[in-house]
This record gives C-alpha cells, sequence and structure tokens, in this order.
C-alpha cells in the first residue's frame, strides 16, 4: 500500500490550492481515503473522506472551501482548497481507512495506512 501527496506549496490568503493524492496497492472498493492536516503543536485533523458509498462530513473550518474529489481512473484522490485562510497552514495528508466508509467525524485511529504529507501554508 502507498499513498503520495503532493500539491502544497506558499499561498496568500483567499487563493486556492489543489492536493493530489496518488493511492496504490489495495482495491478502493474496499477502503475509504481520507484527509488529515495537522498544524505545529497541534493534533493531526480530519478534513475530509471519500468512499464509494459515501463521505464524510466537513469540519465547521473548512466547510463550504475544500471539496474532496477522486478519479479512480487515476488512482487519485483530490482536494479542492479555496479562500484559503493563515489558520489553513499545516502538513496535509492522505490515508487509507480500515474499512469502506467514511463515518463522522473522522479518526486518525481508523486509518492505518499514510502518505508522507505536502505542506500548505497561507500568508496573510
Amino acid at each position: 500500500v502507498q499513498l503520495a501527496e503532493s500539491g502544497g506549496g506558499l499561498v496568500q490568503a483567499g487563493g486556492s490550492l489543489r492536493l493530489s493524492c496518488v493511492a496504490s496497492g489495495f482495491s478502493w472498493d474496499v477502503y475509504a481515503i481520507g484527509w488529515f492536516r495537522q498544524a505545529p503543536g497541534k493534533e493531526r485533523e480530519g478534513v475530509s473522506c471519500i468512499s464509494r458509498s459515501d463521505g464524510a462530513d466537513y469540519p465547521d473550518s473548512v466547510k463550504g472551501r475544500f471539496t474532496i474529489s477522486s478519479d479512480m481512473a487515476k488512482n487519485t484522490v483530490y482536494l479542492e482548497m479555496n479562500s484559503l485562510k493563515p489558520e489553513d497552514t499545516g502538513v496535509y495528508y492522505c490515508a487509507k481507512k480500515i474499512w469502506e466508509t467514511c463515518g463522522s467525524p473522522l479518526f486518525t485511529y481508523e486509518y492505518d495506512y499514510w502518505g508522507q504529507g505536502t505542506q500548505v501554508t497561507v500568508s496573510s
């Protein structure tokens, strides 16, 4: 199982980024994929999740600004982030869940494989 994030970078407040997560080595029919983020000095926070049967509620902190999508032909999950704020700064991770449904909220202990993360920095 491998997951690899890309697309992070430095952006001004109000800008946009699209993160990509290329996932391989497992069946998307069986497992959900989630996005998490971790700001310096804070716990890892669930941002979104996608599966064949459901999706997770976005936390209020990103609702209306972030959108998850997937292209199964490319084994890729995307996180479109708009109207970025300085508090969105952190390392963003994608991860494979241990079962097929997302549910809400997202708990890190329900995910067994993680990517290396991609840094997102939003300047004010």
